[in-house]
């Protein structure tokens, strides 16, 4: 269940720092609207490179359609595997 409490909770903010953790981050509200979301820096961490990750694999694909998909022979001999 996420933690979601208002903005001005923030005037005591190291009791909302204490809900974060890296499994559970805090979101705030403004006015009843979602706003910010507070998180743990290793789950930030994990997220940027998950999405490099995602980024990587989906500018081979889009190369592989354009330029055609690799033998697996040719990537050991390109690789020298």
């Amino acid at each position: 269940m996420p933690t979601i409490k208002p903005i001005s909770d923030l005037r005591n903010y190291n009791t909302v720092l204490r809900e974060v953790t890296e499994d559970t981050p805090v979101f705030l509200t403004k006015n009843g609207r979602g706003r910010f979301a507070i998180v743990d820096i290793r789950a930030y961490e994990r997220l940027c490179a998950k999405l490099e990750l995602m980024s990587a694999l989906s500018e081979g694909e889009e190369s592989a359609r354009k330029y055609g998909w690799g033998s697996m022979d040719a990537a050991r001999d390109k690789l020298g595997v």
